[in-house]
């Protein structure tokens, strides 16, 4: 082989060398993020994922399919939603035991969680995309590449160009107070109990009557003992030495729908439905629509 022979083998060989190194080096992150999702399907079995209808790179799966209609951007969907790393497993968000989310189906793609330790609201149309796919109470497997989802900047305690493995479980109810009022029958079926349902909405159970003669309006000023306790038995609250004193227009709307039916000296148990309650925003240790349970002594009443 000559010299000429040698030096242009040598130049082709290096030139194919350089443009491999490049193309790994510069592989882009849809690339990498759907060999990744291909890989999770195969390795895992999940032969019923598909690709999003506009290809987009997502994948999902119906895993709970229901009766009736599908949902549509215009209707309310309550749910809630689990968030894990494809790679290592790890549970990222998970919705609060004691609440739910909820909003428009069209809204899906506007996705926050105070959780996530930011305030930036995310675009992520996986979300509404697979809950077209469904029908109220129904359950939505989506496999979310970094690219649809956080990006290279993460999220809270999710990293970097990290692959999700989302579920969103919708329930079968249009309005969150019809989905409030079945959690309390279910909890008042469960534990035997037996309560007066108010028009507010709002259940309770008389269990001392009271023995004062001062009826309670707006201005009076109440002495309380109470403590208050989400569905599953977790104090949030509680003043049970007699000092919590206030006047109606202070408290939440469950209260006030209540507490003027009694005067003191009355003990009474009530079941207050979210919205007349903290509602969609929830407080501190409440979650978003969370149904209350307050256990409530009526110390003293002074106008």
């Amino acid at each position: 082989m000559n010299n000429f022979t040698k030096f242009s083998l040598f130049a082709v060989l290096a030139t194919t060398t350089i443009f491999s190194s490049c193309k790994k080096e510069y592989e882009s992150i849809q690339s990498v993020d759907d060999a990744a999702i291909k890989s999770y399907i195969a390795k895992n079995n999940l032969t019923s994922m598909q690709q999003d209808p506009d290809k987009t790179g997502f994948y999902f799966q119906v895993t709970n399919p229901t009766t009736g209609d599908l949902f549509l951007n215009k209707d309310s969907v309550l749910y809630d939603v689990v968030i894990k790393s494809m790679q290592s497993g790890n549970q990222y968000l998970k919705s609060p035991v004691n609440g739910n989310l909820g909003t428009y189906v069209g809204y899906l793609n506007n996705f926050f969680q105070s959780s996530l330790s930011t305030s930036t609201t995310y675009n992520i149309p996986a979300l509404r995309i697979a809950t077209l796919a469904l029908k109220p109470g129904g359950v939505a497997r989506i496999l979310l590449p970094s690219y649809l989802a956080f990006g290279r900047n993460g999220a809270g305690s999710i990293p970097s160009n990290e692959n999700l493995d989302v579920t969103i479980t919708t329930y079968p109810y249009k309005k969150q107070w019809q989905f409030d009022d079945a959690k309390i029958q279910n909890f008042l079926t469960a534990n035997n109990l037996t309560a007066t349902k108010d028009a507010s909405r709002v259940y309770y159970i008389t269990t001392a009557a009271g023995t004062g003669t001062e009826t309670i309006t707006e201005t009076s000023t109440v002495v309380y003992k109470y403590t208050g306790r989400l569905l599953d038995g977790t104090v949030f609250d509680s003043s049970t030495d007699g000092t919590y004193s206030t006047t109606l227009q202070y408290l939440i709307q469950g209260w006030k729908a209540i507490i003027p039916k009694f005067t003191a000296g009355a003990k009474i148990r009530m079941f207050i439905p979210s919205d007349m309650g903290y509602g969609l925003s929830g407080n501190g240790a409440i979650p978003p629509n969370a149904v209350l349970d307050f256990d409530i002594e009526i110390v003293s009443v002074t106008k």
